[in-house]
């Protein structure tokens, strides 16, 4: 059985995801995402699940960026998951005499009209994930009152279930990905995403829509375009890009060839199915047998067969 890292402790909803990904796996808890992906790197797991993205908040960052800087990984799969949080409390806790409240911050952002109507006076504090935050209310005096986390968080630790789904919509969704090692690509299924990440070589006017360019007229669909700091200074930024179609496409290829020559650096991230199983549309010039016969053209026009 492989051995999948994950963003722990136990009842996290990653925990979930890795669950409905990989039934069979060993499961190894870590604190953080970047201490899962470290995992997979030095070899103590083969691979690990964590999220990449909400319905609601976007790209979660810590993801975004461990992708940009650390070794190269590799994404092999996804699976969008429905989130519904709970506030969780020790037994015999009320709402009205919650103060401060332990929670992870994307389900602080998920769960802000929520918390801002019922517990006005609370300070909410940012932890490593939900079930961190369950885990850490249910000891012996520590200094918060609730957690927001999932259910099952509060079936684990024994805390009490004081509201649910306090989420500000009912039909927020994560996206959590399995990641592994570089090595064999997941073969094509005709309804496949393709992720990376790209530098700028240069910033000047024109650069991102010189990179576009190489997607727009190829026809490569764009499902998520995030941009993050450098760190070298305000205004300086990568990118992480998701599109439809499978690096063995001739469009997706031939994109990437384009972006490979303008920029500073583009990382391959995986091409990998997609979980919501929607097929690409093909453009008028841009399927795989076009671009074939494109070619032979080219290869005849070059011999002089005009």
């Amino acid at each position: 059985m492989p051995r999948l890292a994950y963003l722990g402790p136990e009842a996290t909803f990653t925990e979930e995801a890795l669950r409905l990904l990989e039934p069979e796996a060993e499961r190894l808890p870590c604190a953080t995402v970047s201490a899962a992906l470290n995992a997979v790197r030095s070899g103590e797991a083969e691979g690990a699940v964590v999220p990449l993205e909400n319905s609601l908040e976007g790209g979660i960052t810590s993801t975004l960026d461990e992708f940009a800087w650390g070794e190269p990984l590799l994404i092999t799969a996804e699976l969008l998951l429905p989130v519904q949080f709970s506030l969780l409390a020790r037994p015999d806790t009320e709402i009205g005499h919650i103060k401060r409240v332990y929670t992870h911050p994307a389900a602080i952002t998920q769960c802000r009209a929520y918390v801002a109507r019922e517990l006005p006076d609370a300070v909410v504090v940012a932890a490593p994930s939900t079930a961190a935050a369950a885990q850490e209310v249910s000891l012996p005096g520590s200094p918060y009152d609730a957690a927001i986390a999932a259910r099952i968080a509060g079936e684990r630790y024994g805390l009490v279930e004081l509201a649910r789904n306090i989420g500000d919509r009912a039909d927020t969704v994560t996206r959590f990905i399995r990641v592994s090692r570089p090595g064999a690509l997941p073969e094509p299924t005709g309804s496949d995403r393709t992720t990376l990440v790209v530098f700028l070589a240069d910033d000047r006017p024109g650069a991102l829509l010189e990179m576009l360019t190489e997607f727009s007229v190829r026809g490569v669909n764009l499902t998520r375009i995030e941009s993050r700091p450098t760190g070298d200074g305000i205004g300086r930024y990568f990118f992480h890009f998701d599109f439809e179609g499978h690096v063995a496409d001739a469009r997706v290829g031939e994109a990437l060839s384009g972006l490979h020559r303008i920029c500073g650096e583009v990382r391959f991230l995986g091409s990998y199915p997609r979980a919501d199983g929607v097929a690409p549309q093909i453009k008028r010039g841009t399927a795989d047998a076009e671009f074939a016969e494109a070619g032979d053209w080219l290869a005849r026009v070059r011999d002089g067969r005009i």
